[in-house]
């Protein structure tokens, strides 16, 4: 998991030298189409202009790594690579893999001598363990050894989510509820059984993160059947202060809202944070069985997924 339209400092780690088995970078070619998703709908819901759909073009994913791009290295503090900062497009090697989602708004101004095109203002990206076991495993092993996680688990199927960022003008109430109505129906349709990925917090010293990081190991540690521990390499201790001196209101006010989302919704967080200098943030693993979500967001988007159908 990643940045989302909850997280107003939305920011992913970029891929820590990994490359999927057989995959070359992702070169977009003509605007063709890259995916196919069966008997799923590509229109997953709408409210009012704005509506969540899966891309299907190399096109609709170069306006997610676009969007990418605006949100992590103009707005946010990451640094590009050559590749990245020729193209304005964020890429990395698990594009070519995961499924795209898109939120896209349709009431938008023409610009000068210039018809109306509908935007692309939100995206989250996704993957699924049967394809990530088919190309060298999940984006999420770089920072995490969750080889005991998805051991521990055989039979459940787990799905990454990433890359996630939302415009800036459009980080309110209704995209986020666009975005989770299609993740929801996603999973609903995959059947999965656990969303799991690292979220991000501002900033790469554990010191000025004290607050969050400890109250998040403290309070909201995942039981040891859902555990993972950061690599040894890349480890961060989190348990900065002791249970004792941690003000909860005040750390639940210091997290990012992606975080805070995921707790609301019944996630825990592994051992350990990992520092991503390069995108400026310190990073945390969430782990969400769908079977701890919170009973109230399921019936607030529908078991159905029916609230925001398309």
């Amino acid at each position: 998991m990643n940045p989302s339209p909850l997280n107003e400092a939305a920011a992913l780690p970029a891929s820590v030298g990994l490359r999927p088995h057989g995959l070359t970078k992702f070169i977009p070619g003509a605007d063709k189409i890259v995916r196919d998703y069966g008997s799923l709908d590509l229109v997953l819901g709408r409210i009012g202009s704005l509506e969540v759909r899966l891309a299907t073009t190399t096109r609709e994913i170069r306006k997610a790594q676009r969007l990418r791009f605006k949100v992590f290295y103009e707005e946010m503090s990451a640094s590009p690579n050559g590749a990245s900062l020729i193209s304005r497009r964020d890429v990395d090697a698990y594009d070519a893999i995961c499924d795209h989602l898109l939120v896209i708004d349709y009431d938008v101004k023409p610009k000068a001598f210039r018809p109306a095109k509908p935007k692309v203002v939100g995206t989250y990206r996704l993957l699924r363990q049967d394809v990530a076991n088919r190309h060298g495993g999940f984006y999420t092993r770089g920072e995490y050894d969750i080889a005991p996680l998805l051991k521990a688990h055989p039979h459940l199927r787990f799905l990454e989510l990433g890359r996630s960022c939302v415009l800036e003008a459009y980080r309110n109430k209704r995209t986020v509820e666009l975005l989770w109505h299609g993740i929801w129906t996603y999973v609903l349709h995959h059947r999965i059984d656990v969303m799991m990925g690292c979220a991000s917090l501002e900033g790469t010293d554990p010191q000025d993160l004290a607050l969050p990081l400890s109250f998040l190991h403290h309070y909201a540690a995942a039981p040891a059947e859902w555990q993972a521990r950061a690599l040894p390499e890349r480890f961060t201790a989190m348990d900065i202060l002791p249970k004792e001196a941690i003000d909860p209101r005040a750390a639940l006010h210091a997290l990012p809202p992606l975080i805070k989302g995921y707790l609301r919704l019944g996630a825990t967080f592994g051992t350990g944070a990992v520092i991503d200098r390069q995108f400026g943030t310190t990073d945390v693993l969430v782990v969400l069985p769908v079977s701890a979500i919170n009973p109230r967001y399921i019936d607030h988007f529908g078991p159905t997924a029916n609230r925001h159908a398309a």
